[in-house]
């Protein structure tokens, strides 16, 4: 059975529209005593993983509004966990780039559990807006934005591991709206010198490579936010899965239903859509920055795309970081992705290029159909074959024969 895909609707969007980027997403209750965490007022609770518990809280000294991360009391004395809770602070703190949460203080509180001190995305997160099912290109944006923010994480040697609606933030501010990564606790450097081999992520939004445990580099978060992607178009995951099991079993040869019809978007969308989701990395975009780019220039099209407003971030670069992407496979750069108005401005007519056709011009001619192969059998292959066949062929004439005679 078919299942029936969301559609937009631009009336709905008119009367969300002024919401979009609202601490109303949040759904902090209130606590009913207040709290201290070192020299910083809890105010709320703005929600709990497996290991952690995330609080807003208030900087009475610097009057600032924070997110406080604290370690679960029952995994506080687990000096694994405590390690990897206080490696996700340190490295927040060494990226120290805008599109990343940054982590400003890190402490310990009275019953011995660490903390660290955090931007507050005061606009919520992808997560709550995919629940609303915002306008497609705004979706678009709000993406390209988050693939910038991995970029960073690429540029660096990182793999995020974990990226989902959850996990992009948004906070607003006086030169508009920041998209930001969150929650790097499974994060994983390339230069590390031993394979990490655990399986860490979420299943709906995770690579196959991913679930398998084999290895991986960026183009697996890429993977990942295209599922994301996806999901802020229609209201969910592309492969929904609640556990590794139902990845590891998923039909690798059956593709994301196109969504592109139904909300209007140019057939490319579809296109991009299933280049990012292959099953095979080298078939996807190998740079966040060229997915980003891709999906900015179909947000042109699309109604809410002109709505966003980024907030102009500074060029960063880390001292003693490489400052380009690490060494990989090149996929050519969209070269007819850019759209106007509805129509694309590239080198050919858009009536004239079928989805296929467009999605070559992305990823590179040839490289998404799979190349048959002849298969080629040595001499005596073929001699083994002639002799099975003239022994079937003798023991049946054989058994007739008896069965005739007896």
């Amino acid at each position: 059975m078919r299942t029936r895909m969301p559609t937009y609707s631009a009336d709905r969007h008119a009367r969300r529209t002024h919401a979009v980027f609202t601490a109303a997403d949040h759904s902090w209750a209130t606590m009913t005593t207040m709290e201290m965490i070192g020299r910083y007022r809890v105010t709320g609770r703005i929600g709990s993983g497996s290991f952690a518990t995330v609080y807003r809280g208030q900087d009475d000294s610097l009057e600032v509004a924070v997110a406080i991360k604290v370690l679960a009391d029952n995994w506080a004395g687990n000096d694994d966990v405590r390690a990897r809770f206080l490696a996700e602070a340190r490295l927040l703190r060494r990226l120290a780039d805008e599109r990343v949460v940054r982590v400003y203080d890190i402490g310990t509180t009275d019953r011995n559990q660490p903390y660290f001190v955090m931007d507050l995305a005061d606009g919520g997160s992808l997560e709550s807006l995919r629940k609303r099912l915002v306008a497609p290109g705004l979706a678009l944006r709000l993406c390209a934005e988050a693939c910038r923010a991995l970029d960073v994480l690429h540029r660096n040697q990182l793999v995020h591991r974990d990226v989902t609606p959850g996990n992009i933030l948004l906070s607003n501010g006086p030169g508009g709206v920041r998209v930001m990564l969150a929650d790097l606790g499974v994060a994983k450097s390339l230069l590390d010198e031993y394979r990490d081999t655990m399986t860490a992520g979420t299943p709906a939004y995770m690579a196959p490579e991913q679930a398998r445990s084999t290895q991986l580099d960026q183009r697996s978060d890429l993977y990942s936010i295209a599922c994301v992607t996806y999901a802020m178009l229609t209201g969910r995951p592309p492969f929904p899965a609640k556990s590794l099991q139902e990845v590891l079993d998923r039909n690798p040869a059956i593709p994301p239903q196109p969504i592109a019809a139904q909300l209007g978007a140019p057939p490319l969308l579809d296109a991009v859509l299933a280049s990012a989701l292959s099953v095979d990395p080298n078939r996807r975009p190998q740079t966040a920055l060229q997915l980003a780019d891709a999906l900015d220039r179909l947000a042109d099209a699309l109604p809410g795309g002109d709505e966003f407003r980024p907030r102009r971030m500074a060029a960063s670069h880390n001292p003693g970081t490489p400052a380009s992407a690490p060494s990989m496979p090149n996929a050519p750069a969209p070269s007819v992705v850019a759209v106007s108005g509805g129509h694309q401005s590239g080198s050919l007519h858009p009536r004239s290029q079928t989805p296929m056709v467009m999605l070559d011009n992305y990823i590179g001619k040839d490289r998404y159909r799979p190349k048959k192969s002849k298969e080629r059998h040595s001499p005596l292959f073929y001699a083994w074959v002639v002799l099975s066949a003239a022994a079937l062929l003798g023991l049946t004439m054989w058994a007739t024969i008896h069965f005739l005679t007896t």
